[in-house]
């Protein structure tokens, strides 16, 4: 990534560049992540092909001014820290259904960054910490989303939030290729939630808003959440107010019901 690419990644999120790649910076530029680039699935609602490219990745969040899901967004946020000089590398993580089992081998994407010592640093999870957390620490960090727990499972981690497992981190790095096949699948086949379900979501000053098919859901740093069906018309209103999203048509595949991550 350029000095060029760099500068406009930055005003995407709203960010001047940090004066250094300290662990102030890197939480800064976590949580303007997290608040101005969306997880969403529309590209795989619309049959879009998705390319784990350094190049690819900035061509759709920056110049498209689009989000992804977990491995677009890690995916191109590592290539900025690594531009703004951080040292990143890429984990696999397999995420957990809601009946306790895991999903399979590079289910989820995570990022490692080395500062004083190792940070988990995630932007592609939907509902998550809004900051980086320890890897190395082992009790409860506090975060404005939930009290966050790394435990050891073997050679890996699991990552719970509030005493809910959410994924196990595989510590070994890849590169971004690796996560292909998955993604692939991910956004291909009829057994991924990621296909049988369309949704945009991203974080706010008052908690988090998403587009669920076209149910705009509020939810509010104290739980609280309201629910309001749109029409069409309003759903594609609702994608340029609240994500800078300008679609012609909705994907005709939207089901009403939002997606796990």
């Amino acid at each position: 990534m350029d000095g060029r690419q760099v500068a406009a990644y930055l005003d995407r999120i709203g960010l001047p560049r940090p004066g250094q790649p300290d662990a102030a910076a890197l939480r800064a530029l976590q949580l303007a992540h997290l608040s101005a680039v969306p997880f969403e699935t529309l590209s795989v609602a619309r049959g879009e092909p998705i390319v784990l490219t350094e190049q690819a990745l900035w061509e759709k969040l920056v110049e498209r001014r689009r989000g992804g899901f977990c491995y677009e967004l890690n995916g191109a946020f590592a290539a900025l820290l690594g531009a703004l000089g951080y040292r990143v590398e890429l984990l696999a993580a397999r995420v957990f259904g809601k009946d306790g089992r895991v999903g399979p081998p590079f289910d989820h994407m995570a990022l490692r960054v080395e500062l004083d010592g190792p940070w988990l640093v995630d932007v592609g999870f939907g509902r998550f910490s809004h900051h980086p957390l320890r890897l190395d620490e082992r009790g409860p960090q506090a975060d404005p989303a939930g009290r966050f727990t790394l435990a050891e499972h073997g050679p890996g981690l699991d990552v719970l939030m509030d005493g809910d497992p959410q994924y196990r981190l595989d510590l070994r790095p890849y590169a971004l290729a690796d996560f292909g096949p998955t993604c692939w699948w991910q956004a291909t086949s009829p057994d991924s939630h990621f296909t049988r379900s369309t949704t945009c979501s991203r974080l706010t000053a008052e908690g988090r808003i998403t587009l669920a098919g076209t149910r705009l859901i509020r939810t509010g740093a104290d739980g609280s959440r309201s629910e309001r069906e749109l029409t069409a018309e309003q759903a594609l209103a609702a994608y340029r107010e609240h994500f800078g999203i300008e679609l012609d048509e909705l994907p005709v595949s939207a089901p009403l019901r939002p997606a796990r991550h």
